[in-house]
């Protein structure tokens, strides 16, 4: 996968890693301009390229084509699996230090994977959730879920129905509702900052 790494700028070994997977028709330098901003300079920031080419946006990744019955979604979901679970070699931080977030049908892939994956959290960004066709670890990772109440790019109900579904699996879920669109203000910022502080502090 083709990624952008940044590392920790106070250039001592990361407190932790977090992995931010873009949305349908970005890529990795979209939400790499979003890192600075959350101010956690000891730790490092991996963000990886969708492997396919969005159909319409020069430019743009896709997890998966929904516009062609999901497209593409088995082969993402296999790769993003097994590409987070060699993260732990190449960058000796450990799952139980890595969080995973991601916006929109990243946040949706988010909550797919990490289900299944002994992370230090999840952070799922005006998404959604896929249709569950396999049982969760037993444990699972805390979640925050953001989302717009004015997203006319995914509606409010689908991350109010994410959450309840999560709940329903036991999951401990923060859920955040704000006045926006399907967008990153920087009180969500904030709130992503203040999440990932905590679930170091828990690690």
């Amino acid at each position: 996968m083709q990624v952008i790494n940044i590392a920790p700028t106070t250039g001592k070994k990361p407190a932790g890693l977090v992995v931010v997977l873009h949305g349908w028709g970005a890529n990795a330098q979209d939400l790499a301009t979003v890192v600075p901003f959350l101010n956690l300079p000891d730790y490092q920031f991996v963000l990886p390229d969708a492997p396919f080419n969005h159909p319409q946006v020069a430019g743009g990744k896709a997890w998966y084509d929904f516009q062609k019955n999901n497209q593409g979604y088995y082969e993402s979901k296999q790769l993003l699996n097994d590409w987070l679970q060699s993260l732990e070699k190449e960058t000796s931080i450990p799952l139980s230090k890595t969080i995973l977030s991601g916006f929109s049908q990243g946040a949706a892939m988010t909550l797919d994977v990490g289900l299944h994956l002994p992370l230090a959290g999840l952070v799922a960004l005006s998404g959604y959730l896929h249709p569950i066709t396999e049982s969760p670890i037993s444990h699972i990772s805390p979640i925050l879920l953001v989302h717009g109440r004015q997203d006319s790019v995914v509606p409010l109900i689908a991350a109010q129905k994410a959450r309840d579904s999560l709940l329903t699996m036991g999951a401990k879920v923060q859920y955040q509702e704000f006045d926006m669109g399907h967008e990153i203000r920087p009180e969500v910022i904030a709130l992503i900052r203040t999440f990932i502080v905590a679930q170091q502090k828990v690690s």
